[in-house]
């Protein structure tokens, strides 16, 4: 069997996660997912990708894990790091991607989102 490459991997975990208006695109000519045409990830490399997420939560996790999130002058005062692909986990990368998803999805849809993720756990 094929190794699932990066982007396929990021959707499938997109998929299990059941974020709403999930969409594969390209930014500056790299696969990348978005919400509502707003980019929220996307491939850097090969097993490397850039992720959104506020600057403090950003600073903490390159604090906790430098060896999975770095960035390079570059990316220094923006709100996204850089992830290494080959290191982190699907646990862990869900989790980055439900919060990248939220950052960059509006408003509405994230609070909706929130309200039936709270709902199917309550179910459960």
């Amino acid at each position: 069997m094929a190794r699932e490459s990066e982007i396929e991997r990021m959707l499938r975990l997109c998929a299990e996660l059941s974020l709403p208006d999930v969409a594969l695109s390209t930014s500056y000519g790299a696969p990348s997912i978005k919400v509502k045409g707003k980019n929220f990830a996307s491939v850097r490399g090969p097993q490397e990708m850039v992720l959104h997420c506020p600057l403090e939560q950003k600073e903490l996790l390159m604090e906790m894990a430098p060896d999975i999130y770095w960035q390079t002058d570059h990316f220094k005062g923006w709100p996204g790091l850089l992830v290494r692909l080959e290191i982190i986990g699907d646990e862990e990368l869900s989790l980055r991607l439900e919060d990248a998803w939220r950052f960059r999805a509006p408003k509405r849809l994230a609070d909706a989102y929130t309200m039936s993720r709270s709902y199917a756990e309550r179910a459960e």
